[in-house]
């Protein structure tokens, strides 16, 4: 196996990136924004998953860009506050442990930097057919010209091409949860000091904390609805959509319908699983989101992309030419870790998970075997 093309530059694409480039594997990378994609929300690297980003060696990286959040409030409708706490917050859980919570876009960009200067990166394309065969898959790319690799590999999200063109259409894997978010940034009008703020009042409610020494605000939006029509919705409908089922809260809920209007890295979507009875086909593989997407409700969706990209790298290399076996391999290692990863989105409909449910699913896997 000499070249492998990964389709998304995210958290999974871009880590597995680094662990075939060490390998002496040619790695493309292709996304089809048109570069790395600013804004999201904070997301953790939990349990074993610190291991790998410790192997790659980011750990101290990574803990340096950490989220420093002193505590969180809980609101009721009108923005009084029902709790406090400072031992723990929604986003990241209890506060005093190992466990790192830092902005999407900051592991995203350490995580490139690691990639290696030969891992060629193709931004603003992506992948529209592919065609496979025992030596290789032919791939075209809606600019580029068609090129064939050894491998595909998709980690390329929740809404992945590379599942739709090797497995069938989204709807035949996803699973709904009955919710959807949005997530967006602001400067900080509320004065945010390392706190984060929770309200929520019936089926719709948000979470508020601050970034970069206080100087932004991450603002998540979550309601209760149903799946989300078939096709592409635009930006601005979704916006629309969302200031809809959001317009009926209190409190500071007019400012912050303004700042989602004037938002410039708005991103919505339904909360939503990946089930699929097996993540590879011949020579293309499914990795994180692409594969099996837990949700943001799990909070192991990064954890997983993290693991997943190790686990897929080592089972290749101990594969040697044998793809089929290196697929098979990752696959049963990590499906166990998945199923209980997963199950974290579903155990409490009302807030996060128990720790003790978290502290399982998050070690449950060694990257040695």
């Amino acid at each position: 196996m000499k070249s492998v093309l990964i389709s998304g530059a995210g958290v999974a694409g871009s880590a597995l990136a680094h662990w075939l480039h060490r390998d002496g594997i040619a790695v493309t990378l292709v996304d089809h924004a048109p570069g790395p994609r600013p804004g999201g929300q904070a997301v953790d690297i939990r349990g074993v998953a610190l291991d790998a980003v410790e192997r790659m060696g980011l750990l101290e990286q990574a803990r340096a860009h950490r989220t420093r959040m002193r505590g969180m409030s809980v609101l009721d409708g009108d923005g009084k506050e029902i709790h406090r706490s400072t031992e723990m917050t929604f986003s990241s859980g209890r506060l005093e442990n190992d466990d790192i919570e830092l902005l999407r876009e900051d592991l995203v960009r350490l995580l490139h930097q690691r990639a290696g200067a030969g891992t060629e990166f193709m931004f603003a394309d992506r992948i529209t057919a592919l065609d496979q065969d025992e030596d290789g898959v032919r791939v075209a790319f809606e600019h580029g010209r068609p090129r064939t690799f050894d491998l595909v590999v998709g980690a390329d999200g929740l809404h992945s091409a590379v599942r739709r063109l090797s497995f069938g259409p989204e709807e035949r894997f996803t699973r709904h949860l009955g919710t959807h978010l949005a997530i967006f940034s602001s400067d900080n009008f509320l004065a945010l000091d390392d706190w984060q703020l929770w309200l929520r009042d019936g089926e719709a409610g948000y979470g508020v904390y601050p970034v970069r020494d206080n100087s932004e605000l991450r603002i998540s939006f979550g309601f209760a609805a149903g799946p989300l029509p078939a096709g592409h919705r635009g930006v601005e409908q979704d916006r629309r959509f969302v200031a809809d089922r959001m317009a009926m809260l209190r409190w500071e809920t007019p400012r912050l319908l303004k700042a989602l209007r004037e938002a410039d890295d708005f991103y919505f979507d339904a909360m939503t699983q990946v089930r699929m009875d097996h993540w590879w086909n011949g020579r293309t593989v499914l990795l994180g989101d692409a594969g099996y997407c837990a949700s943001p409700l799990s909070g192991q969706g990064t954890s997983l992309a993290l693991v997943g990209a190790y686990v897929l790298a080592d089972a290749l290399r101990r594969a040697g030419a044998d793809h089929r076996a290196a697929f098979a391999r990752y696959e049963k290692r990590m499906r166990p870790f998945v199923e209980l990863n997963q199950a974290l989105a579903t155990e409490n409909p009302d807030g996060p998970p128990c720790e003790e449910s978290v502290e399982r699913a998050k070690n449950a896997i060694a990257l040695d075997e």
